[in-house]
């Protein structure tokens, strides 16, 4: 205690020696350091105790006068009135005992007025865990939950609700005043993106690792009751170990609300893997953002920090509909919605096997070229986000030649789906452009269940009763050509282009199967080609609406767009759909 107490210099009173430390340092002695001091005796002036801000970290360093002769302690606070005066001599177990009563007095509010209760326990809300735990946040580059509410929502727009709400849980120690936090280890409100409503909630990490208790549940449970009832989405913003594991049973009831209701992300951690797998693995790579979004195909996307992250979510946001009753926003277009894209004449190679960049042929149609494509790094075999024709927004699904020739596998297919219902459930349209060689062979795909995924494809897309517009800018073979919003599968507008090719295989494959062992394979191969390879099969049987130049394709979607705004389809009624999951 001496060292510690010399860091803070000396000067002489009288024939006293004073030394000067900050508050929280005395209260954090433990009491076999307290027992050395001999009699000594605890001095509490009457214009104020001792401040702490929340959980120990003052709020200004409050002097307190160690003084070497008897060893008087003198505390001064430049606060709060009204605090306990004691000066005796006292024992060491005594004195610590006092100073322990002290703590729990300051972080106590029951002897302040109802205003000053209100405007303490405020503060300690904005403070979460305490500023100690805050900067801790910091240095790991992270925003604390209300650093990133702020930034989400336009600014002066956020509403808090329930920020005095704190946990119930009285075991293990956690009835004590000093592990009481306002609103809990989440913030939840209301505020507006650009104006649109929006509920959200943010989980505090600085407060108990931002563990999911029964109240933090009641009240992400609230804000979701009341986006239901006005018809606004909810945005989530998670930063949490888990369930509370001090509460037990009610954190998992928690959870359970929530999920009724509705960095690392693992259902569990390394060491739970290691006691039950015994297999060594990094918490990056068992539920690290490289996982989960190029392996697994949890998340949707991830970004450098927690502000990138945060304006992505913006722009995102701004492409969606408020609930699946409104419709989507329509942004003021500068862009004419019959601009000819002549570079779109020559994007697609002449020889059939080379490959093209599909996001290419995506950009140039869209508005402005921009285009949000949602899990890149995930089956990139198959393209998918949201872009804007006319200022309206749509759905874009897309094969990608540039990765194993667009084939359609089992992730590339569920991928596809999953984005195709959520389009058809906010009635956003989908535009659909198919460059597929067929489904991706072999016995990993076979017994993986590549049948039973890719029927979730095409049942996605023969389920939707959105608009849906499809162009085949050069391959659309077999079994892939029906499942990719063919007009089998109440395409409204199907278009080819001239590079278009739409048969059963290719032209070699063909060849090979129906003239195996008949010689003069080059010439059937030919005649093979002459017959299929064109769009022209297809057209003269109505699978297709028109044959098109390609700089015209904006032109057409577009006016297409404009026709299908109020088309009304249903499907029969059924309880529900019996997708192949």
């Amino acid at each position: 205690m001496k060292d510690s107490l010399r860091t803070f210099g000396s000067h002489r009173a009288g024939r006293s020696q004073v030394r000067l430390l900050p508050f929280h340092w005395l209260r954090s002695y433990p009491l076999s350091q307290l027992r050395n001091l001999i009699g000594f005796s605890l001095c509490q002036s009457t214009d104020a105790p001792p401040t702490s801000s929340v959980f120990g970290q003052p709020e200004t360093e409050n002097p307190v006068r160690i003084m070497a002769t008897g060893l008087t302690v003198l505390c001064r606070s430049r606060l709060l009135a009204g605090g306990l005066r004691v000066r005796k001599n006292v024992s060491p177990a005594v004195a610590a005992i006092r100073i322990t009563e002290e703590r729990r007095h300051w972080y106590s509010v029951s002897h302040l007025t109802v205003q000053e209760r209100i405007e303490k326990k405020s503060q300690r809300a904005m403070l979460g865990g305490g500023q100690h735990r805050i900067d801790a946040q910091h240095k790991r580059g992270k925003l604390t939950a209300r650093e990133r509410v702020q930034l989400l929502l336009d600014p002066d727009s956020f509403v808090e609700y329930d920020k005095f709400v704190e946990h119930r849980c009285s075991d293990f120690g956690m009835g004590t005043e000093d592990n009481k936090f306002p609103g809990d280890s989440v913030v939840t409100g209301q505020g507006r993106i650009n104006g649109r409503l929006v509920y959200v909630f943010s989980q505090d990490f600085t407060v108990f690792g931002g563990s999911l208790s029964g109240a933090h549940a009641q009240k992400i449970c609230k804000i979701m009751d009341q986006a239901l009832l006005v018809g606004a989405p909810v945005i989530g913003l998670n930063d949490s170990g888990g369930a509370r594991i001090q509460e037990g049973v009610e954190s998992l009831a928690g959870y359970a609300d929530i999920f009724l209701d509705t960095s690392y992300l693992f259902i569990t951690g390394p060491d739970v893997v290691k006691s039950v797998t015994n297999e060594d693995v990094t918490q990056e790579d068992l539920g690290g953002a490289k996982t989960h979004t190029a392996v697994s195909g949890v998340a949707h996307k991830a970004f450098e920090n927690d502000v990138d992250a945060l304006l992505n979510l913006r722009e995102f946001f701004n492409f969606i509909p408020l609930n699946n009753k409104d419709p989507a926003p329509i942004r003021e277009c500068q862009d004419p919605c019959d601009r000819l894209v002549p570079s779109l004449d020559t994007v697609v190679p002449l020889e059939s096997t080379k490959a093209y960049d599909m996001s290419e042929i995506v950009s140039a149609i869209a508005d402005e070229r921009e285009f949000f494509e949602l899990m890149p790094n995930y089956a990139k075999n198959i393209i998918i986000g949201f872009a804007r024709m006319n200022g309206c927004t749509v759905g874009i699904v897309g094969n990608q030649p540039k990765v194993a020739s667009g084939c359609l596998d089992i992730n590339a297919s569920v991928k596809g789906a999953r984005f195709v219902r959520f389009c058809d459930a906010f009635n956003i349209p989908i535009i659909t452009f198919v460059d597929v060689p067929g489904f991706l062979p072999g016995t990993s795909q076979e017994y993986g269940g590549i049948i039973r995924h890719g029927a979730k494809l095409l049942y996605a897309f023969a389920e939707a009763t959105v608009p849906k517009i499809t162009v085949i800018t050069r391959k659309a073979y077999g079994g892939a050509y029906d499942v990719m919003s063919s007009k089998h599968l109440r395409g409204d507008l199907n278009y080819a282009w001239p590079t278009a090719e739409v048969a059963v295989m290719g032209a070699k494959g063909a060849v090979q199967i129906i003239f195996k062992g008949k010689g003069n394979e080059v010439k059937a191969e030919a005649e093979y080609v002459e017959t299929f390879a064109n769009p022209f099969p297809a057209a003269v049987r109505g699978f297709v609406d028109d044959i098109i130049e390609p700089a015209t394709t904006r032109k057409r979607i577009c006016r297409d767009l404009e026709m299908l705004a109020n088309k009304k389809q249903t499907n029969p009624w059924k309880k529900h759909g019996n997708i192949p999951l």
